[in-house]
């Protein structure tokens, strides 16, 4: 009798698809999810010695409370694992943080009126981190949503040098120039920008775990767009 046949391992689009079944994602708009984001972010950071130590333990900046600013917490099974923010620069809103460390390259952009996405502050809880290999796309993820909803020409990722790969390996973003300086982080960020209407179909087909329906974008971006939009006018 032969030996019995091994089961294949499931495939990353396998994983990261159940990964999704218990997430959910978590607009900071109460005061309670903004506070446990702000210390998920301090204790990232710190671990990384990104950031100076300070007395409460959060960490948070002016571009979080501006109205094009979109920040979600990542909960699996209740529990928050990542969490990921973004701006949008619109003809109505236009500030993005990436534009004060990188304005000779993003100004002529947003005053031809291109709709930007800027992702930042991506941070992992370490336990999760280890857990869920695939924490990282689920995360991500959001931003392919936001460049959806909004029908983005670009896409950002200002990243250290070290974590290039991987947004070039998923989306295909491409760096602009070396790494700088970047207000209240210790280590160097380089931008990298992908022009999103022709990479869509490419990597909505490598990885189907980011297609999403319009009510999922609505409920995510929505309400808040229409803040961020009231506020401008």
């Amino acid at each position: 009798m032969g030996a019995p046949a091994l089961a294949p391992s499931p495939s990353l689009v396998d994983r990261v698809t159940l990964l999704l079944e218990r997430v959910d994602y978590r607009r900071a708009d109460a005061t309670e999810v903004r506070d446990q984001i702000y210390r998920l972010r301090y204790l990232a950071y710190r671990r990384e010695t990104a950031i100076q130590s300070n007395h409460n333990k959060r960490f948070s900046d002016t571009y979080d409370d501006l109205p094009n600013a979109f920040t979600f917490g990542l909960y699996i099974d209740d529990k928050l694992a990542s969490s990921f923010r973004m701006h949008v620069s619109t003809e109505k809103y236009s500030d993005l943080p990436a534009a004060h460390v990188f304005p000779e390259i993003l100004k002529p952009e947003i005053e031809a009126g291109k709709t930007i996405i800027d992702p930042t502050r991506f941070v992992a809880d370490a336990d999760a981190a280890r857990l869920y290999p695939e924490l990282p796309y689920a995360t991500v993820r959001l931003g392919y949503l936001a460049a959806e909803y909004f029908s983005a020409d670009i896409v950002l990722a200002t990243v250290r040098a070290e974590h290039q790969a991987f947004y070039k390996r998923v989306f295909g973003h491409r760096p602009i120039c070396p790494p700088r300086p970047y207000p209240t982080l210790s280590k160097p960020i380089s931008l990298m920008t992908l022009h999103f209407p022709p990479a869509r179909e490419q990597i909505i087909r490598r990885y189907p775990f980011f297609h999403s329906t319009a009510f999922e974008r609505r409920m995510l971006f929505e309400r808040q767009a229409k803040v961020a939009q009231r506020s401008a006018a």
